[in-house]
């Protein structure tokens, strides 16, 4: 029997490289040519039976198959539970769906399903987890293969793979002879000097072959086949494989239960640089050469003006003209058969940026990869949680895009509180679509909140595998934040107890509390209870714009500040510095989580006192509790000099000063701009210093010093300087400062603080 060749009988396979306009261009005339009863295309057959939505899809687009059972996370089973098949406009195996779609024509995917290949990634993984630990385990050895187009482009005297492919192929103009029998022939000469395949590749040709057969023996008289170009010689030598053979290769493969959908992708994740295998590095220029087949140099210099035109840099028609002459000119210097992306970004950066590199990068990062993201019909299957979040998303105005996007909210309407429910019920699922931006006003709970938006492709699988927790965001939410806080600590409930407010899940809000309650009775760790406290503060101010009773939670975080403060001054017992300088940050979020307690601070004001009069209390800790008094008026100005002096006399150790030293200053250091006399106690300890001391000591007053702004630095030099001699040694006599005159500037800035509490 003879066996069907390119072109030729029943089969045509066209070998193609998985992402390239010129592949697609060529499959699609190929395909007009043959006019194909079936299309077979390289993928995970689950997905034939939603091929029949190609025609609502907004290319990029990937195929998702997933376990159809969800398994528990964090395990190796929900690592390796999934696997994405990716589409682009310029991919040739999209090329071949839209033609079959467009023509009523069968299609089907033929590669090795994903239920066997998920299978083999789940066995590996329990089985390296089994040896290794989680924190070990190993990808399986790949197999070395020759680079097929490395090998190609040295023979024709090329020394870049991928320039010689662009040359080949993707460059390639309609209406020029197909590429796919020179393809296939070279592929085979370069398959016959590397061996027979191996491992799991051999399993997927194995398939393929039988997929092919069993289409032949159904009666198709003309079969078209896109796959890698690789696998073309072992589907084109069909009868070189015994059938036997192929079935040996396939017996006894492991198999899971699996479930097929289309989901949104992007350029990004196409890109070369995503750790994509089959990527490209430059998947906005493959747009841009599959969508502008007729002067593409021209088109793409002329978006790239208009870019450069919208940041307000003055880009002329002229310049696109002379452009395209030197890409154009480099393109036959290089002997190119048309100017690549290579020649068109050195045109861009030396006539339309005039050689500044900082302009070429703004065209070239947002060109080259051209990020977008595609779209799935609302019928695309899906579990109920990604339904409902979809429409949520139409409800609220909120589409996904895969580029940064900025969001402020005011919460006192509706509307916009509803967003920013919906993002924080998101983040409790682990699904990081928007990103709060720190800010003054958000970090003290008040009415506005913003954010930063980025929807990523891996965002569904993470809506798959929040499905066991509810058919819902809001449902899911809550399961969720009840399973963790059945585990967590005193520090991750008050985190909970503010999550679910933020997200308003009541119904998971009794259970956090009631779990609250219990640590916070129990946990004997002053840092659990310090860091507990911020978020519930925060919590409870939150209450005040999002209509949730607060009060029980302003219960529950006094009683914790009770305790905190009996237990503060036995926490800093013989802490070191590294210590010393961890438990002053918790100072400051407890000092600050008091503040918003709008509660009256007495017992924490006193355990301060109290521990600023202890000797023994590390000097990082002693200096920052004395600032925190002196700031809020609790220590006079004499009794502060005096203290400072004490700190700074001959008999304390200098190390222990210069750490005091850096504790009260941290934050600001222009109180030594405005109390010269602490400014001058400072100057004569360190002039009193030996040597050897005060080279000791510089490493943690460059520490201090450095830890502030240039501007501020500078005020304090010039403190330093202004008196006699260089040394600020007196006391300058300031002005009575005049009440009468400073009465509506008071006035003006109470009213503005009142107005930032509300």
């Amino acid at each position: 029997m003879g066996r069907p060749r390119l072109g030729t009988d029943k089969v045509s396979v066209l070998g193609v490289r998985h992402h390239g306009p010129g592949s697609a261009r060529a499959v699609a005339a190929a395909l007009d040519e043959i006019k194909p009863d079936i299309v077979l295309i390289e993928g995970p057959p689950e997905a034939d039976a939603i091929t029949s939505l190609v025609g609502g899809l907004e290319p990029p687009v990937a195929l998702l198959v997933h376990l159809a059972d969800t398994p528990k996370a964090g395990t190796a089973r929900s690592r390796e539970s999934w696997g994405f098949w990716p589409f682009a406009s310029f991919s040739p195996e999209w090329a071949a769906l839209v033609h079959a779609h467009e023509r009523g024509v069968p299609v089907r995917f033929c590669d090795l399903p994903a239920s066997h290949t998920l299978a083999e990634r789940i066995e590996r993984a329990e089985a390296a987890e089994r040896e290794q630990g989680p924190e070990e385990s190993p990808s399986a050895p790949a197999r070395v293969r020759t680079d097929p187009l490395g090998v190609l482009a040295e023979a024709a005297g090329y020394d870049d793979a991928e320039r010689w492919w662009d040359d080949v192929v993707e460059q390639r103009g309609d209406g020029e002879p197909s590429p796919f029998p020179a393809i296939t022939d070279a592929m085979a000469a370069v398959r016959a000097e590397a061996g027979p395949e191996t491992g799991r590749d051999a399993r997927r040709e194995a398939y393929m072959r039988q997929t092919l057969r069993a289409v032949l023996k159904e009666g198709y008289e003309r079969v078209a086949v896109v796959c890698g170009a690789w696998h073309a010689p072992a589907l084109r030598d069909l009868y070189d494989h015994p059938v036997k053979d192929d079935a040996a290769l396939l017996r006894g493969l492991p198999k899971v239960k699996t479930t097929a959908t289309w989901v949104p992708w992007t350029h990004g994740r196409l890109a070369t640089a995503s750790g994509y295998g089959a990527g490209v590095t430059s998947p906005g220029w493959y747009h841009h050469l599959f969508t502008s087949p007729d002067l593409p140099i021209h088109r793409w210099l002329t978006d790239a003006a208009r870019l450069l035109r919208d940041e307000g840099q003055p880009v002329s028609s002229s310049h696109v003209i002379e452009g395209v002459r030197l890409a154009e000119s480099l393109a036959v210097l290089r002997g190119r058969p048309l100017a690549g992306l290579d020649e068109v970004s050195e045109a861009v950066t030396a006539v339309l940026c005039e050689g500044e590199q900082t302009r070429a990068a703004l065209v070239h990062g947002r060109m080259v990869i051209g990020e977008r993201l595609g779209s799935v019909p609302p019928d695309t299957p899906m579990v109920p949680l990604q339904r409902d979040l979809m429409a949520a998303q139409k409800r609220l105005r909120l589409k996904p895009e895969a580029f940064d996007r900025d969001l402020d909210l005011d919460l006192r309407k509706d509307g916009q509180r509803e967003r920013s429910v919906l993002l924080h019920r998101l983040r409790v699922l682990g699904i990081e679509w928007g990103v709060p931006r720190a800010s003054g006003h958000q970090a003290k709970g008040t009415f506005r909140e913003s954010w930063r938006l980025r929807w990523d492709p891996d965002m569904d699988v993470a809506l798959i595998e929040a499905a066991p927790w509810g058919t819902t965001v809001a449902s899911a939410a809550t399961a969720r934040v009840v399973e963790v806080a059945a585990d967590a600590e005193l520090p991750t409930l008050t985190a909970l107890t503010e999550q679910c407010l933020l997200a308003e899940l009541g119904d998971a809000l009794p259970d956090v509390l009631a779990l609250l309650t219990d640590r916070a009775a129990t946990d004997a760790d002053i840092t659990h209870l310090m860091a507990a406290l911020p978020p519930l503060a925060r919590a409870a101010r939150y209450g005040d714009v999002r209509g949730t009773d607060a009060a029980y939670l302003r219960t529950v975080a006094l009683r914790i500040l009770a305790r905190v403060c009996v237990g503060l001054a036995p926490a800093v017992r013989g802490l070191d510095d590294d210590a010393a300088a961890r438990f002053v940050t918790s100072i400051d979020q407890t000092h600050a989580a008091v503040s918003l307690l709008d509660e009256d601070a007495r017992g924490w004001t006193e355990a301060l006192e109290s521990l600023a009069a202890r000797d023994q209390v590390p000097g990082r800790i002693g200096g920052r509790v004395n600032r925190i008094l002196a700031d809020a008026g609790r220590i006079s100005t004499e009794e502060l000099h005096r203290r400072l002096g004490l700190t700074m006399s001959p008999g304390t150790e200098p190390t222990r000063a210069a750490a005091w030293l850096e504790g009260f200053l941290q934050g600001s250091g222009l109180i030594l701009v405005h109390d010269e006399r602490l400014l001058g106690l400072i100057d004569t300890w360190l002039l009193s210093l030996s040597e050897e001391r005060f080279v000791a000591v510089l490493p943690l007053l460059r520490r201090t010093f450095g830890a502030f702004g240039s501007a501020e630095r500078h005020e304090i030099g010039t403190a330093v300087t202004r008196a006699d001699g260089g040394r600020t040694t007196t006391v300058r006599t300031r002005r009575p400062v005049d009440t009468r005159r400073a009465a509506p500037a008071v006035a003006a800035v109470t009213a503005l603080l009142e107005r930032s509490r509300a």
